[in-house]
């Protein structure tokens, strides 16, 4: 059955920023404090994305400034959107607070699946005005993406969008999780379940939710940081990404490890721990032969683009996508089908995607698809 109606779509435009600054959210100061450090918005490119992937002649209804129409009105679907005064047109920063302002404006506007641009926080929002009365669909953008209710990247929404407002599907209860950020800044993860959302099935489009580390996983875990150490080269920089995987590796080298930060190493010293993008192109001028290790996130299976904003393209491209490292258990990699990276950069995105070796115990590889 078909649902074609108006589209709803909200941009959090502070999402996200805190990324590359190592940050471990955007929620309230924390997005200030990036925002007076000069870190770009990243939310409005996503949403850009987001807008460019997906087919014109839908009814959008979104909110004024860089809440919705700044977005749009430099796409081809700026002609078929119509502004809803949620929130002041020059409305900056935004707040919280204009986001379930927004989102109970638009089940009341009868818009027949919304699209909001964020992270967790975003979603609690979100949830907060439309209380399962309209479906939801969020485009990841923010720090921390732990809810369930997100495509895996704005192509993917786009694609989940058109197939549901003009053909119809299936709707999935799915969970709306965040993340305690004083905790997560101290290193302590603490997800707590804040509700539920409507959000569209489209198997393989939308994320599932992250996984917790199993002690079944210890001994795994353990062969993978004895092989990883045996195999490092001399007068090479190691980036060590967030996760328990890397976690142990670091352990294994006798150095104290950020448990969600960027961390790196040279010649089994650590030399920046806790590391923003800034200092870890600064640490690769110094040092340009470099290795990226990395562990997939969760049950998501994203290896870049989640929860490690800090190794941004730049980074990336410094290193060199040959030299990126990837860690999991066995039964890890089993949770999902392949591996996923969003970086932000879709040329970048490209240069990944393949097949990639993995290691997964001493002396273990499996190979996985990259898409």
């Amino acid at each position: 059955m078909s649902c074609e109606g108006p589209l709803g779509l909200i941009v959090n435009p502070l999402a996200g920023i805190g990324g590359r600054l190592g940050f471990k959210g955007s929620d309230g100061a924390a997005a200030l404090k990036a925002l007076y450090m000069g870190a770009p918005l990243v939310s409005p490119a996503r949403a850009r994305a987001f807008l460019e992937a997906l087919k014109p002649g839908l009814h959008i209804i979104t909110p004024p400034g860089l809440m919705g129409y700044d977005v749009v009105k430099d796409t081809p679907h700026a002609g078929n959107t119509t502004i809803i005064p949620c929130v002041p047109r020059r409305l900056w920063p935004t707040t919280a607070l204009d986001t379930r302002r927004c989102s109970k404006a638009m089940v009341d506007a009868g818009v027949k699946l919304l699209v909001f641009v964020g992270g967790d926080g975003t979603a609690r929002d979100v949830a907060d005005g439309v209380d399962l009365r309209v479906p939801v669909l969020g485009v990841p953008s923010g720090v921390k993406v732990y809810s369930s209710v997100f495509s895996v990247n704005p192509k993917a929404a786009a694609s989940i969008v058109w197939r549901f407002l003009t053909r119809g599907a299936p709707l999935v209860e799915r969970e709306v999780l965040d993340v305690d950020e004083d905790e997560y800044r101290l290193g302590r993860l603490k997800v707590k379940l804040y509700g539920y959302m409507l959000v569209p099935s489209d198997e393989g489009l939308v994320e599932g939710g992250k996984s917790a580390f199993s002690e079944v996983e210890a001994i795994a875990v353990e062969a993978i940081a004895e092989y990883v150490v045996e195999t490092m080269e001399e007068g090479t920089l190691y980036i060590l990404g967030p996760g328990r995987t890397v976690e142990a590796i670091a352990a294994k080298l006798g150095v104290k490890k950020t448990p969600l930060g960027v961390d790196a190493v040279y010649n089994g010293r650590l030399i920046g721990s806790d590391l923003d993008e800034a200092g870890l192109l600064e640490l690769l001028k110094r040092h340009p032969k470099a290795k990226i290790i990395v562990s997939p996130i969760g049950g998501q299976g994203f290896i870049l683009g989640r929860g490690n904003q800090q190794i941004s393209p730049e980074v990336l491209k410094a290193v060199g996508p040959e030299n990126l490292i990837v860690v999991s258990t066995k039964s890890k990699l089993r949770t999902f089908k392949t591996l996923k990276v969003d970086t932000g950069d879709e040329s970048l995105d490209a240069a990944f995607k393949g097949y990639i070796r993995v290691i997964t115990g001493y002396r273990e590889e499996a190979v996985v698809k990259v898409e």
